[in-house]
């Protein structure tokens, strides 16, 4: 069955029966093949997935040109730039996403991993160990990358999974699915291990959603839209993946020569992703000297300060809205901005009064996706670590870190901002749920 997303959909894609019919054929296809996993030793996972390392260095040129008409495509639609920044692919690029492949042939194999076990009096013998969630529906956008990262980590962990990426990258993701296809049949694996619905548009989306029992969990990763439809409509279990309003509080200790560097890293190493930096706070005390370093820093970046009132006081001067010697453009923030994921150089300021203020302010405008403190008081530290309830929460640390890559997970599928299976980067262990092994010798029960 050919499953592949195509950038010109059949007409009769276009009709609902059509397109209910090919979005639960695409389950089932998917379903029928995930068996063929749970045979497979790990040194087999691993041979596969660095064939598709190697297949996708190999096809960078096909790659690189299928990427190109979408990002022709997204030019022409006025595409923000940090949405455009996740959608391009390069070489260099396409290496890295297959050099994640590598990584994750590297890591332990999470399924039959034991978690606990024990015998009990009676003489029964108990293991709880990990094994695939089955079939693993994907909704992204504009991420390429996300493709490939999905499949790979699926595989490892016994899983087939359903793709739909989106328009934006319909003829990427069709030339990268397209190879890891092509891998899995020349492994002798089913091509289905791995398909896609993007031919089926948004609509396939919706059925996707209801294919309770062809799908046995859904990630949606994208924007706050993406997110809240898929939760708020699918009868498939769902693995929140947040926005990220993403947060450093300067305290008034901080090593501002450390502050300068890991507020530029977290708000201009790479706008258009979840980890960058959102809102910075900064304690009243350290303002006047903290913010005019910050703004001076982030000031060739052309980064764009959303500031309240005590911030403008001191980043601003004259009446042209610029800060200072800095050329870097101050407006005022809005109620809004406080709540905003803006991927772009936007940066919401606040000055707040102490470490309790900026508590209040995260646990109000907080997406439960990161935050740091930069900070060389320990009471400080331990008491923003133990009181901020995100699903990453750091000290003197850039928001960037926060990523399964970064923390040895390999590729990650997603950053859950929720509190139940799975929470923060989530790797291979996340894929998986676990079941109870019971052996017995002519057992019964009283």
């Amino acid at each position: 069955m050919n499953t592949t997303p195509s950038p010109d959909p059949s007409p009769a894609a276009d009709s609902a029966d059509a397109t209910r019919e090919g979005v639960l054929a695409a389950a089932r296809s998917a379903r029928a093949a995930q068996p063929a996993l749970a045979r497979l030793h790990r040194d087999r996972k691993d041979q596969v997935l660095r064939a598709m390392a190697d297949a996708l260095v190999e096809a960078a040129h096909e790659i690189v040109t299928a990427n190109a008409e979408d990002l022709e495509a997204a030019d022409r639609s006025g595409i923000e730039a940090g949405l455009r920044d996740r959608l391009a692919l390069d070489p260099q690029r396409v290496t890295a996403i297959a050099q994640q492949l590598r990584d994750a042939a590297a890591l332990p194999d999470p399924v039959g991993e034991v978690v606990r076990g024990s015998v009990l009096a009676n003489g029964l013998e108990l293991r709880q160990v990990r094994v695939p969630l089955g079939v693993v529906g994907m909704v992204y956008e504009a991420r390429p990358n996300v493709t490939v990262d999905a499949a790979g980590l699926a595989l490892k962990s016994g899983n087939a999974v359903v793709l739909r990426g989106g328009s934006a990258a319909v003829h990427s993701n069709t030339a990268l699915i397209g190879v890891l296809r092509r891998v899995l049949g020349e492994q002798g694996l089913p091509e289905d291990l791995i398909v896609g619905i993007d031919a089926f548009g948004r609509d396939g989306v919706d059925v996707l959603m209801r294919a309770r029992g062809l799908v046995d969990v859904l990630i949606p990763r994208g924007g706050a839209g993406l997110i809240r439809r898929v939760v708020e409509n699918s009868t498939v279990p769902v693995i929140e993946t947040g926005t990220g309003n993403t947060h450093v509080f300067v305290d008034a200790s901080a090593d501002l020569d450390q502050a300068e560097a890991i507020i530029e890293n977290a708000k201009t190493q790479r706008i258009g992703v979840c980890n960058a930096l959102e809102t910075l706070l900064v304690h009243r005390d350290v303002a006047a000297r903290a913010l005019p370093r910050i703004a001076r820093r982030l000031a060739p970046h052309g980064v764009t300060l959303h500031a309240d009132e005590a911030a403008r006081a001191v980043l601003t001067s004259g009446t042209d809205g610029q800060a200072g010697a800095t050329s870097l453009r101050v407006v005022p923030a809005q109620e809004s901005d406080w709540d905003t994921e803006y991927l772009d150089l936007d940066l919401a300021v606040a000055v707040v009064d102490d470490l309790d203020a900026a508590l209040e302010h995260i646990r109000a405008h907080s997406s439960g996706h990161t935050e740091s403190i930069l900070t060389r008081d320990l009471t400080s530290e331990r008491r923003f670590l133990a009181e901020v309830d995100s699903a990453v929460v750091m000290a003197n640390a850039s928001t960037r870190f926060s990523d399964g890559g970064e923390f040895g997970f390999g590729a990650e599928i997603g950053i859950s901002t929720q509190k139940l299976h799975a929470r923060g980067p989530m790797g291979l262990p996340e894929l998986t749920t676990t079941k109870w092994i019971v052996i017995g010798q002519g057992h019964v029960r009283a």
